[in-house]
């Protein structure tokens, strides 16, 4: 009998489509209050570059600062913006007219309980039904068990 020498899977990519009244009434409510200047619970629109067209895409998204870091978590998993902002490396971050540019790293699977946590404990009213049961009480084991299924970026101004 010969060892098993195939490589370990890589973990699987999760997306949680939204729902109809998400979609067409709620991210269209709040990116078009947020595109008029009128943040909602401190939401701005992620604009990205797409990896294939290299046309900005834009989605409203809710950026949390922790311990003086600035992070996107994506609540609904590896959905189109977070594989654009691999590929980009970047984007901008828009309220009303004005635009903030950034530069953006992914956090390591390791390092995100305390991040999850704190956006949990902020917006789960709003994103808790995609995260498995987890809330901001759970603990770093259940995080970490949540934790590849959640991309997250840290996010830093751009000069200029």
């Amino acid at each position: 009998m010969s060892a098993n020498t195939a490589s370990p899977m890589p973990p699987a990519q999760h997306a949680l489509k939204p729902g109809w009244f998400t979609v067409n009434v709620l991210n269209r409510a709040v990116g078009w209050l947020t595109r008029h200047g009128v943040s909602v619970w401190g939401s701005r629109v992620l604009a990205v570059r797409g990896r294939k067209t290299g046309d900005w895409r834009r989605t409203p998204v809710n950026p949390l600062t922790l311990d003086g870091r600035r992070y996107l978590v994506a609540p609904r998993g590896h959905v189109q913006w977070t594989h654009n902002m691999r590929a980009a490396g970047g984007g901008e971050l828009w309220l009303g007219r004005s635009a903030e540019r950034f530069t953006a790293v992914e956090v390591p699977d390791d390092d995100k309980p305390a991040v999850l946590r704190a956006y949990l404990k902020r917006w789960k009213a709003e994103v808790g039904m995609f995260f498995d049961g987890v809330g901001p009480d759970s603990t770093d084991e259940q995080l970490r068990e949540i934790a590849p299924k959640h991309p997250i970026f840290e996010i830093t101004r751009a000069d200029g």
